[in-house]
């Protein structure tokens, strides 16, 4: 291979490349408009946010500060773990629409701290109920208040920090 050709080679290729955790906001887009979701690195304890969910649930929230993003498309993606009381963890990178009041989970967290995608990963409404309660949380106190959602990670990992969005009328749960 010529050394032209092997330089254009690379060009093209780390043109090509996108750094993991970050979404393609130019890309590929759906019929509704949404960015494709690339998968964040894996969550590390050392960027977990906690989050108040309430005595409905036995686990503890947290959110992955460096997951969280609002894309172009006005989707909110983070990663949430959910922790229970002997220490086991579910993990899952999911999106959120508020002016749908929906959400999707893209993956999941596996053991070896890979993911894995979800296989009917389709957008779902967010209800108040027990099974859902941290998604209803995540979306009326802290990511999709009332007056308008947040714009950007940082404002996200902002009211992540302060226990709430001070815009939010707090949830039920």
């Amino acid at each position: 291979m010529r050394p032209w050709t092997a330089l254009a080679l690379i060009l093209t290729l780390a043109a090509c490349a996108q750094t993991p955790g970050f979404e393609d906001h130019g890309g590929d887009r759906d019929r509704r408009g949404e960015v494709q979701a690339l998968l964040p690195q894996y969550p590390q304890p050392e960027n977990y946010l906690p989050f108040e969910v309430g005595a409905i649930t036995p686990f503890v929230f947290y959110v992955d500060a460096k997951s969280l993003s609002v894309g172009a498309d006005r989707v909110v993606r983070y990663t949430v773990i959910a922790k229970s009381s002997d220490g086991a963890l579910n993990i899952s990178f999911e999106g959120m629409r508020c002016a749908e009041r929906e959400f999707r989970i893209y993956a999941f967290g596996r053991a070896d701290n890979t993911w894995s995608e979800a296989r009917n990963s389709r957008w779902e409404a967010i209800r108040s109920d027990p099974r859902n309660a941290q998604r209803a949380v995540l979306f009326s106190d802290f990511f999709c208040p009332v007056t308008g959602d947040i714009a950007t990670a940082e404002e996200g990992v902002r009211v992540l920090k302060s226990g709430g969005n001070p815009r939010a009328t707090r949830s039920d749960y």
